[in-house]
């Protein structure tokens, strides 16, 4: 299949490029760097908030588009959700009015707000901060706009991530920079609130799966299904990695806005996988 992409040299985007590429698929990775993109995948530096008459036609007509392209991410009150959320949705409606028939997009567990237990595709969301607000407000949007037509819609609901390298903002990421720069105690929260956490190789290869097939379709919980506490998980990446530091419980406040524990429905994605291996 021809693959399309954005956000393609992201945290999140280089490693499902490079998983799109092992699964033999012909993908076009867009985004303004190729720092982080695979080799085998066409790249093609591009805004894609800036105009073009027709997208479609530009990416040289894909059979699907992944729609991972996001400013901000880690900075859950930025301006820029808010003020992109236009440009997106322009993007989105450019390349479905032109002739896409499948379009993926990256969606967030923050879309769900202050909630308590699993998530699910039912789960009414509540957005507190920007980054869920825009989020949510995407999708909303797209499945309104798509509502009459012809073209497989998937939303991608990450959760938590973590991975071995330094590249991103996660606080997995932090933690490997604190490291490199010889810190011995990184500030952390109480460390009790539990979530649903997921490696990144892990993460890549369950979007890779789920656009791969057009069965399993809405809302779909990319996740582990399983609530581990913050503390737990952040320990034991680090004796998993052998890091030379150590949590400084309580120098920061838990988020108003995070959950006790919450985690993700994994039966949706689980079908995917056990379908794939067949």
């Amino acid at each position: 299949m021809k693959i399309l992409v954005t956000g393609a040299n992201g945290y999140i985007g280089a490693k499902v490029v490079k998983r799109l590429c092992e699964l033999n698929n012909e993908v076009i990775a867009v985004d303004i760097s190729d720092e982080n993109i695979d080799k085998r995948a066409k790249f093609i530096s591009k805004n894609i908030f800036l105009d073009n008459d027709n997208m479609f036609k530009f990416f040289d007509e894909p059979d699907i588009c992944l729609h991972l392209a996001w400013r901000d991410g880690f900075k859950h009150n930025s301006v820029l959700h808010m003020e992109d959320l236009s440009y997106h949705f322009k993007f989105i409606r450019n390349l479905i009015d032109n002739g896409l028939k499948h379009i993926a997009i990256m969606g967030t567990m923050h879309e769900i707000g202050y909630f308590e237990g699993a998530i699910d595709e039912d789960t009414q969301c509540n957005p507190t901060t920007q980054y869920g607000i825009s989020k949510n407000a995407l999708r909303s949007s797209i499945q309104n706009y798509l509502k009459d037509k012809d073209v497989v819609f998937q939303w991608l609901r990450a959760f938590y991530i973590f991975g071995n390298d330094e590249y991103g903002n996660s606080i997995f990421c932090k933690i490997r920079q604190a490291v490199k720069n010889n810190q011995k105690l990184f500030p952390f929260t109480s460390g009790k609130n539990k979530y649903d956490f997921i490696h990144i190789d892990e993460l890549a290869n369950q979007i890779s799966l789920a656009i791969s097939q057009k069965k399993v379709n809405g809302i779909i919980n990319c996740c582990s299904g399983e609530p581990i506490s913050l503390s737990e998980q952040v320990q034991s990446y680090i004796d998993n990695n052998n890091l030379p530091i150590k949590l400084d419980y309580g120098k920061f406040p838990d988020r108003p806005y995070d959950s006790p524990c919450i985690y993700g429905d994994n039966s949706k994605i689980l079908l995917i996988l056990e379908e794939s291996k067949k």
